[in-house]
């Protein structure tokens, strides 16, 4: 080592000499200089050379050279790029991603045109890395070498085309923006991956979420029809005078059948809209100014919650907020009108803040509210905050203008802020008493009468000009004041105001026109004390009057129209809102917050007429289909052997399959978003059952011997169903996961074979009970107190329709039974929830389901089974309940307390519980001998229920008498495979434990039943429309039941 660094010294000292040699003959002749740089040249080719060179020892020399070169002041840039290439190359292909993605950084941070095509091989390596975090570096440098060199927009296309396609959730933010920066107007590349960024949009980063929605909301306004159409015949075309009800009915109707909305539209509005909980207000912002520009109109509600909720961040965030409510307010106010008690002032709100709260709540104002935010104003205008005052008075004077109810009572109260104090409040209140006048003139003669005895108090220039402006306006309508006015303006002109003294000049003029016997002479005084008057403007105007006013040889053609140049009728001013015109601006954009456009703002294009092709979306999946046939055969080879591997083997393939199940969400047609929510914690929640129930599955089928021995053998035989029952779902649930990654079309198909044989075999069992004689054992079902006067009637076979149904139930009602009769359950879903789990229970688990029969224990009380079973190999003693923790008014009986339970035991309790016709939770302690556990009863809402038999007379008597606050609807759009009155009885049945009402129309479905706590009636009506649409209307007292229920059932009727 140290020979070598003594041969660099030697080889540098000997550099140095030439170099000197060098530098002594160029100051000889000038051939040397041309020598010297000749010489230079070579030096550089070898350096570079060397640096080119494979051998790392002469690069390593080179580098020394050059460090050298640098040292002693002399010029390298020449071979900058070759000292890049070499300490780039390098890390770039280091094995650690980090190091890999820094290069790169490094690299396209470095300002040097020259080193232009070095990135651009970093970029197009990086683009192809396997780590997700360098290809997101990739993606950012992009937008670096774009904004150094723009000629290489097409090699930089081909990467983000490229990068587009990738499935990684840690890229999809970056490329999103690299393709905004690089080509907005490319929209032929999102076609394809348009579902997959859809679908993707929940798990990016939150900065790439925002990115990506304000590229999805410019796709969608050029891919889609506009969805405003259904909303249009009602808004915004007038009914013609001619045309009579019916046919703007049908009119309107017309419009509302022609709009369908694009699957692929409606996949964007339903995966976006979760994301308007997020914690990041850009987000949320960003979801808002999405639904706003291409929701339906009914649909933008939503936002208005979430950015409510905004309002508590900091006052930046507010500020932008506000803005942006500002601009809908104007044009939607019932968006939010429930909210408008979030818009009051507060004290500490900054100035800013304030005057967007006051313009929102002038936005919102109608006649039912005004009073309160009239007195609301009234404190505002108290405010030490003066121009927070003045922008108070602006705002009443806005409101007198769009409420004409209210204009007197503003008038008058604004005419009570003239005699304030503070200049600024009475500039203010005279300035828009003068707008108000300015609109009715001929009705507030007697408020001009009162601000002309203000004359001799106020003291603001600006006030007194108004005023005089006003009189002289007016100053036919009152012909006594006027003069008075103009005497005492007189005496003081010359210590007023400038602009005062110019509203006097005009007022003389103008009573020199309408009154010259009363005020010529008081005119002409005026004049010639402004023909001497120090400010030239006063002097001119004086001019100007005299001649035009007062006749002489010199006078022009204009003193003929005197009268009507000065007299003329005035425009009364409008009193808008600063935002109206801000709406052509995107929202939540910063050209909409400076009402300017900005630098790389991108306009919102208009809807097209008619929809561009949308099979431009669909993805070719045969490459994915061949990759994935190793683990199709995996699956046929061993179908039995999945336990533990089913929920590994899909996140494994959520990548991958992302492109299939979008297309085939997409081709599924509209979908209730609310529904599809639920869809995914349904599916979140099915596999977890599904890992426990796998657990215990061999466990259910040694408790169900056990049963024989505790509860007896009826209690066996159905304990082995329900785990026959549960094992056939748990496979039903694999097969249909399993067929999810093909086609949806199929899931759909198995779940509701599965449902109907469940629903089938439950009816089978229930009919044999009732043909069958009086069993030995005590069962809920033999005990006629609770209806002694319905009879129960057997339950047909599925094959029969559902209205059919009805009809024969109906027959059997006898005459004498009332309007509310509870009936058998319909249906009893065998679905058990988790009450506690053997592994936090040491080895005590505990299940618990609703068997929809009337309680022993308290004809108030919802009845509930628990099934207890002990997992371990002692015994468990003395289980029972302590410590209930319950809410107000809801009551619990406990069952007794079980003396022993044997080792891979298991015993099925009853117990019930009054919730009071609500779905809070019931909380109590299950505790064995040694140990207490926690836990938790929380019903369903359908659960609250008794099924009531109506005859279809009554249910419309009793629908009658439950209208306006006791009914809620909605519009549902159904699925095709749900659109069966089997499958809808199916469904609703399920959901809720209601008893069929008959009904003489096909498309009608009825339902009834009673709350167990109060026995209050809850009606329920399915009418299916035309265009795979339907009218849900739940009709009840209990409003907080009937709205929860609406919310169970329509992602139940309207899910595949």
């Amino acid at each position: 080592m140290s020979s070598n660094s003594f041969a660099y010294n030697e080889q540098s000292g000997g550099g140095e000499a030439t170099e000197l040699g060098q530098e002594a003959t160029s100051t000889i002749s000038p051939s040397g200089a041309f020598g010297l740089f000749s010489s230079d040249l070579k030096k550089n080719e070898d350096l570079k050379q060397m640096l080119e060179s494979n051998k790392d020892s002469a690069k390593l020399d080179a580098m020394k050279r050059i460090v050298g070169m640098i040292a002693k002041g002399k010029n390298a840039s020449e071979l900058f790029p070759a000292v890049v290439k070499n300490v780039a190359s390098k890390n770039i292909e280091d094995p650690n991603q980090l190091i890999r993605a820094s290069a790169l950084r490094v690299l396209s941070s470095i300002r040097v045109p020259i080193i232009v095509p070095i990135m651009m091989l970093a970029i197009k390596e990086a683009s192809a890395d396997l780590s997700p975090y360098v290809r997101k570096n990739a993606a950012h440098a992009i937008q670096k070498l774009y904004s150094l060199d723009p000629e290489q927009k097409e090699m930089l296309i081909e990467v983000i085309e490229k990068l587009l396609k990738d499935k990684s959730t840690l890229v999809a933010g970056s490329v999103v923006m690299a393709f905004e920066e690089v080509c907005p107007d490319r929209i032929d590349l999102i076609h394809k991956n348009y579902r997959k960024l859809c679908n993707l949009l929940v798990d990016v980063e939150e900065w790439g979420q925002v990115v990506i929605i304000h590229m999805l909301t410019r796709y969608a306004r050029t891919q889609f029809v506009s969805p405003w159409k259904e909303d249009g015949g009602l808004e915004d075309n007038e009914k013609n005078f001619y045309e009579s009800d019916d046919e703007q009915k049908e009119k309107t109707d017309k419009m509302k059948k022609a709009y369908t909305m694009d699957p692929d539209h409606r996949l964007l509005i339903r995966n976006t809209k979760p994301l308007l909980q997020s914690r990041n207000a850009a987000v949320v912002m960003a979801v808002a100014q999405l639904c706003w520009h291409i929701s339906p109109k009914s649909e933008a509600g939503v936002i208005s919650k979430s950015l409510v909720r905004l309002l508590r961040s900091n006052r930046e965030v507010q500020y932008i907020v506000l803005q942006n409510i500002a601009t809908m307010s104007i044009h939607r106010k019932g968006m939010f009108e429930p909210y408008l008690k979030s818009f009051y002032v507060r004290s500490t709100d900054p100035t800013m803040i304030k005057t967007l709260k006051l313009e929102i709540l002038t936005n919102l104002a109608n006649e039912a509210n005004i009073s309160t935010l009239l007195r609301e104003f009234q404190t505002y205008v108290k405010s030490q905050d003066k121009q927070f005052a003045a922008a108070t008075i602006q705002t009443i004077g806005r409101c007198a203008t769009n409420i004409s109810e209210v204009t007197d009572t503003c008038l008058n109260g604004l005419v009570c802020l003239l005699s304030n104090r503070d200049e600024i409040v009475v500039a203010e209140s005279v300035v828009v008493i003068k707008k108000l006048l300015q609109m009715q003139p001929a009705q507030h003669g007697e408020i001009i009468k009162h601000m002309a005895k203000l004359l001799d108090s106020i003291t603001v220039p600006v006030a007194r000009a108004s005023i005089l402006w006003l009189i002289g306006e007016n100053c036919e309508r009152v012909p006594k004041i006027a003069p008075d006015v103009l005497r005492k303006m007189a005496k003081s002109f010359t210590s007023e105001d400038d602009l005062v003294k110019l509203q006097i000049l005009n007022l003389g003029a103008k009573l020199y026109l309408t009154n010259s016997k009363q005020t010529k002479l008081l005119t002409q005084y005026i004049l010639n004390l402004g023909k001497y008057d120090q400010n030239y403007d006063i002097r001119d105007r004086t001019r100007f009057i005299r001649q035009l006013i007062v006749p002489n040889e010199k006078s022009g053609a204009l003193s003929k129209y005197a009268k009507k140049i000065f007299l003329a009728q005035k425009p009364a001013p409008l009193l808008e809102s600063p935002f109206k015109d801000r709406d052509h601006f995107q929202l939540g954009t910063l050209s909409h917050t400076l009402n300017t456009k900005a630098t790389g703002y991108l306009e919102l294009s208009n809807w097209p007429e008619v929809a561009p092709d949308p099979s431009v979306r669909n993805v070719e999946v045969t490459e994915l289909a061949k990759e994935w046939t190793p683990a199709g055969k995996a699956k046929k080879e061993n179908p039995a052997k999945k336990f533990y591997s089913e929920s590994e083997e899909e996140e494994d393939s959520s990548d991958s399959s992302s492109d299939s199940e979008s297309e085939s969400g997409s081709e599924s047609g509209e979908q209730d978003e609310e529904g599809d929510s639920s869809d995914d914690s349904s599916e979140d929640s099915s596999e977890s059952e599904s890992e426990s129930g796998s657990e215990s599955e061999v466990e259910n089928r040694r408790t169900a011997k056990r049963n024989s021995k505790i509860t007896g053998k009826g209690n066996s035989e159905d304990g082995e169903k329900e785990n026959e029952k549960s094992e056939s779902s748990d496979s039903s649930n694999a097969e249909s996961s399993s067929m999810e990654e093909s086609s949806s079309d199929s899931e759909s198909q198995s779940e509701n074979e599965s449902e109907s044989r469940k629903v089938t075999k439950e009816k089978e069992k229930k009919t044999k009970q009732d043909r069958s004689p009086a069993t030995k054992d005590v069962s809920l079902l033999d005990l006629d107190d609770f209806n002694p006067v319905f009879t129960p009637v057997a339950l047909p076979i599925p094959a029969l329709s559902p209205s059919l149904i009805a009809d024969l139930e109906g027959l059997n009602l006898s005459t004498s039974s009332s309007v509310i009769s509870v009936n058998t359950p319909f249906f009893v879903p065998m679905k058990s929830h988790v009450l506690l789990h053997r592994m936090s229970g040491k080895g005590l688990a505990a299940h618990y389901f609703f068997p929809r029969q009337p309680c022993v224990f308290g004809d108030k009380m919802v009845s509930i089974q628990i099934t207890l079973n002990n997992t371990t190999d002692r015994k468990m003693e003395n289980i029972h309940l302590k410590e209930k923790k319950l809410p107000t008014d809801v009551q619990m009986h406990v069952f007794n307390p079980i003396e022993s339970l044997e080792p891979e035991g298991s015993i099925t309790v009853s117990m019930g519980i009054d919730f009071c016709d609500s779905t809070q939770t019931a909380s109590f302690q299950l505790c064995t001998k040694d140990d207490c556990f926690s836990v938790n009863i929380q019903p369903p809402v359908g659960e609250l229920l008794l099924p009531v038999a109506m005859s279809e007379k009554d249910f419309k008597k009793e629908q009658g008498m439950l209208t306006g606050m006791n009914e809620t609807s909605a519009v549902i759009i159904v699925a095709p495979q749900n659109f069966t009155s089997s499958v809808i009885l199916q469904k609703v049945v399920n959901v809720a434990n209601v008893g069929v009402v008959p009904s003489g129309q096909d498309n009608i479905h009825r339902f009834a039943a009673k709350t167990v706590h109060s026995g209050s009636l809850l009606l329920v009506t399915v009418e299916l429309k035309e265009g795979s649409t339907a009218q849900l209307i739940i009709n009840t007292e209990k409003t907080v039941i009937g709205s929860v229920l609406l919310r169970e059932l329509k992602p139940v009727l309207s899910q595949g």
